[in-house]
């Protein structure tokens, strides 16, 4: 982990994922099983569900309450302690549409319009018809960010561009109102698999919006069709080498090794000090073998916590009253230093 930023700010860790539908192993690696790892660091860490963000497009009520629901069911069957760590939907604690407002008027329209996600969703005709909120959503994951002084966030290397936009309104903040008072937040980015890839295509990101379900396994696969997905995907004739190197140019090759060692917590380079030499023949066995213990287990535990909706809905009021104590004295602060009249209540 990088060093804390601000030395002023206490070390936290603050990510959220949008309640989006369907949990990948893309989700996994790329973020819930580091967020699980970080818990045991001896940081606090506060992990949100962004149910906000995902109403920058329309959502069906009744699917997005399921979602929020299966997403935190994903997080604590993965290991996340809601007693280690803060967890709770965004939506339940108003600091952060308050935060995101002050923000929309400090960041500014050329720093949103440079956003490669806002780009890659929108082109042309389709930037007219995209929603308000689709294009401040930067603005947005910036107050979520900064409303608990997040010193570091885990992320993917697609949203690294959001976190440096975080960083620069929190500079310009402290800087108009003569300030130091957000951090200037570092993003953590590790691991072997920062970016789990298709496994029909290796050139594209694994996504629940794929046509093929064969192209992603899902965390509420059995542990079947775990195997028979790693079986079935796309590889090519080479033996496996025995440096990274060797796997640049073979994108589907270096998407598997990459997912083994994320999941075995190993690197590359050990995967490849075990398996040079060999086919995919030999590779995809062991590797399958892998998920599915890795996996299974999460799926299973995820089945069985949404039959009980109650109880998910207790743990994230519990995390959203917890997170509404670091976060509404933050706000209040901030209010104060951009000079809101506000009266005690």
């Amino acid at each position: 982990m990088s060093e804390v930023a601000t030395a002023k700010f206490k070390p936290r860790v603050f990510s959220g994922i949008q309640p989006s539908g369907g949990l990948t192993l893309g989700n996994y690696l790329g973020a819930i099983k580091k967020f699980v790892a970080m818990q045991e660091q001896g940081i606090e860490t506060v992990y949100c569900i962004v149910d906000m963000h995902a109403i920058t497009v329309w959502q069906d009520p009744a699917a997005l309450q399921r979602q929020t629901r299966e997403l935190a069911a994903g997080y604590l069957a993965a290991g996340l302690d809601p007693a280690k760590s803060i967890l709770f939907n965004q939506s339940q604690v108003s600091a952060h549409v308050e935060l995101g407002w002050v923000f929309n008027c400090v960041a500014r329209m050329g720093w949103m319009n440079r956003m490669t996600q806002w780009k890659d969703k929108t082109s042309g005709k389709d930037a007219e018809k995209a929603s308000l909120g689709l294009f401040a959503y930067p603005s947005l994951m910036a107050a979520d960010i900064l409303l608990y002084h997040a010193t570091h966030v885990p992320v993917g290397e697609d949203q690294k561009q959001h976190v440096e936009l975080t960083r620069d309104i929190a500079a310009k903040f402290n800087h108009d109102y003569g300030v130091e008072f957000f951090p200037i937040t570092e993003p953590v980015i590790e691991g072997a698999a920062t970016r789990v890839m298709s496994l029909r295509d290796g050139t594209r990101k694994m996504s629940k919006s794929d046509p093929s379900d064969a192209s992603r396994i899902n965390l509420t696969d059995d542990a079947d069709t775990i195997a028979q997905k790693i079986r079935k995907a796309k590889t090519d004739a080479e033996p496996l080498p025995e440096t990274a190197e060797g796997l640049d140019a073979r994108p589907e090759a270096k998407n598997l090794v990459n997912i083994y060692a994320a999941l075995a917590d190993t690197s590359v380079a050990a995967v490849l000090g075990d398996f040079a030499g060999q086919g995919f023949g030999a590779f995809k066995p062991k590797l399958a073998d892998l998920a599915v213990a890795s996996l299974s287990p999460i799926s299973t535990e995820m089945s069985r916590l949404m039959q009980e909706p109650a109880e998910i809905d207790r743990i994230l009021g519990l995390g959203a009253d917890r997170a509404d104590a670091i976060a509404r004295p933050v706000m209040d602060r901030t209010y104060e230093i951009v000079g809101m009249v506000r009266s005690r209540r």
